[in-house]
């Protein structure tokens, strides 16, 4: 045989007489063994194919179970985004019923704070056929939108979110609830025709700035008003002082002003004056009046609502809740708040840093803002951790004793080294009596705690025979003046846009603010009624106090309470019963 290669044809050597006679039996065998080979490599060829023919049957597999996942995780949030929106369907409501019933706890009865409505007195100035949508004007063109969620008419939230059960009920069947706030169907106001005036009164607060810009920019860029935003310069002075012109603010120049403290309209004490204030509003054609402040900005802002209204005048006025004590009632918090409890928190830190690092028994105390509400000395002693004293208005003072706050801070400095104090600015009021003075606002001029808490801690020191080193720190006016937090920033935009929807549907005389962490409109009056509020001593709050400064609790317990008040009656009728009225 041949050694070239086999190529497929019968070799030239397979009739050679000279060949020992092998070659044909070879041939065989060769062409045996190269079959074999060809059903091997067709096995081989078969095998891959199945391989992959199951491999494409698995993906398939595994692609259709993720279509069913993804399938079903859309159902579900689709189910639940219909539930939500579906507020009428009782059918949805009932399909979604899971849990325990609890037949103790139901309300029967919802009664709705409403919020006066233009549209009661004055027709709308909106043109027929005008649909409210989310303008989204920029600098070179405008894109409207429809906004994800339009608030239906009575859709309301719930002021008490937590029930007790009682054994028949009647605790529980009822409710009051505010007005849902967020934009509506349909305007009172046509946006090409809207001229709008904000004012900032009374102390600063961190965020006025970034109220004052988100108002202006949903104004301009949500409603895509034609009209002017002035701005009123120095409170309600600014409505008749020659000495405060207004400003014109667009989106423009107020556009970086969320990135600094204060305000840049200027604020102001006092200086309201009706008559006056109505005649600015005529001569700039003013339909919509944006009032940031207190509970006394508030009560003016609803008195300038009512002159509107009793002078047959189409304006909307409403209000944004500010005050850094955090004691207007009924909303979560005031703006402004998280951040100056952030920057006490910076002021607690120093006084620390002095207290630990002078000797010997050095102490630091730090007077916080809180004329009758101690919320930031309270929440800036628990974010700090490193108080061992509190003072706040709403809790007795008591210097000396078993439940004296001297020897409680002689004690802690003893066991510590030094020793770190927080007093809110009204505490102590049941030392030092109150003052008969009061500001340009109404309020009453406090005494000076912080000074009296030093001079009496020196004075103990002392008659224990120790000398103290103490260092008192006034950040007052620095936690009031800081640029708002991101938390701040985020509810100030929250507050501008939904005042701004409000008074567009023609809502008027309200305030806006966050209730049960949704936001809302709240008539002016009842939100004024009951404030300042206060801290309940009775409260978690005062209770966690408690726990981690380790200071004794001066509060009264409700039993000796109810005993003393009962005392107090009984003298009184006594008292009256003495007398003669012959």
């Amino acid at each position: 045989m041949s050694s070239s290669s086999y190529n497929g044809k019968p070799s030239s050597n397979v009739n050679n007489k000279e060949n020992d006679g092998n070659t044909y039996g070879d041939n065989k065998k060769f062409l045996q063994m190269m079959t074999a080979m060809t059903l091997t490599s067709a096995s081989v060829a078969a095998a891959y194919l199945t391989f992959k023919l199951k491999r494409k049957k698995a993906k398939a597999l595994l692609e259709q179970k993720e279509r069913d996942e993804n399938k079903a995780r859309l159902d579900a949030f689709r189910n639940l985004a219909k539930l939500s929106n579906n507020d009428n369907d009782d059918n949805a409501l009932s399909s979604s019923k899971m849990g325990k019933l609890l037949p103790s706890i139901k309300i029967d009865e919802v009664y709705l704070w409403e919020v006066e409505y233009l549209g009661k007195k004055f027709p709308s100035e909106v043109p027929s056929g005008h649909v409210n949508l989310m303008r989204g004007v920029g600098k070179t063109r405008t894109i409207q939108t429809h906004y994800n969620r339009i608030i239906k008419e009575h859709e309301c939230i719930l002021a008490k979110v937590v029930r007790k059960p009682s054994k028949n009920g009647s605790n529980n069947t009822t409710s009051i609830a505010y007005v849902r706030a967020g934009p509506r169907k349909d305007l009172h106001f046509y946006p090409e025709s809207v001229n709008a005036a904000i004012v900032t009164c009374g102390g600063l607060c961190p965020g006025l700035n970034n109220v004052v810009r988100e108002i202006t920019h949903s104004l301009y860029r949500m409603y895509g008003i034609k009209g002017k935003v002035w701005g009123v310069r120095g409170g309600y002075k600014g409505f008749h002082d020659p000495s405060y012109p207004p400003m014109e603010l667009t989106p423009e120049n107020v556009e970086d002003i969320h990135h600094y403290g204060g305000t840049v309209l200027s604020s102001s004490r006092g200086g309201f004056d009706l008559d006056k204030t109505l005649h600015f509003i005529k001569k700039y054609e003013i339909n919509q009046v944006y009032v940031i402040g207190g509970d006394g900005t508030h009560r003016g802002a609803f008195r300038l609502h009512e002159g509107c209204m009793e002078n047959n005048m189409n304006v909307a006025v409403a209000g944004i809740p500010k005050t850094i004590d955090n004691d207007v009632d009924y909303i979560d918090r005031s703006f402004g708040f998280t951040s100056a409890v952030e920057a006490a928190q910076k002021a607690i830190h120093c006084a620390k840093t002095e207290a630990s690092c002078n000797l010997p028994n050095g102490i630091g105390i730090v007077k916080l803002m809180g004329r009758s509400a101690g919320f930031i000395a309270a929440h800036a002693t628990l974010g700090s951790g490193d108080v061992d004293l509190c003072l706040v208005p709403e809790v007795p003072t008591l210097l000396e004793g078993p439940l004296g706050c001297l020897p409680h801070i002689f004690k802690r400095v003893k066991q510590k080294g030094y020793a770190v104090v927080v007093v809110a600015e009204g505490a102590g009021e049941d030392i030092l009596g109150e003052s008969t003075e009061t500001d340009a606002s109404g309020n009453k001029k406090l005494p000076p705690i912080g000074e009296f808490m030093k001079k009496s801690i020196d004075k103990y020191f002392h008659e224990q025979g120790e000398a103290a080193t103490v260092k008192y720190i006034d950040p007052s006016y620095m936690i009031r003046s800081v640029p708002a937090n991101a938390a701040d920033s985020l509810y100030c935009m929250q507050l501008a846009q939904n005042a701004v929807h409000g008074a567009m549907a023609g809502f008027t005389g309200f305030s806006v603010g966050l209730c049960n962490n949704k936001m809302v409109f709240l008539p002016i009056p009842e939100l004024c009624s009951t404030s300042p509020r206060m801290m309940d001593p009775y409260g978690r709050t005062w209770e966690r106090i408690l726990a981690q400064t380790h200071q004794p609790n001066t509060v009264p317990t409700r039993e000796s309470l109810q005993t003393l008040k009962k005392k107090v009656e009984d003298e009184d009728e006594s008292f009256f019963d003495s007398q003669d009225y012959a």
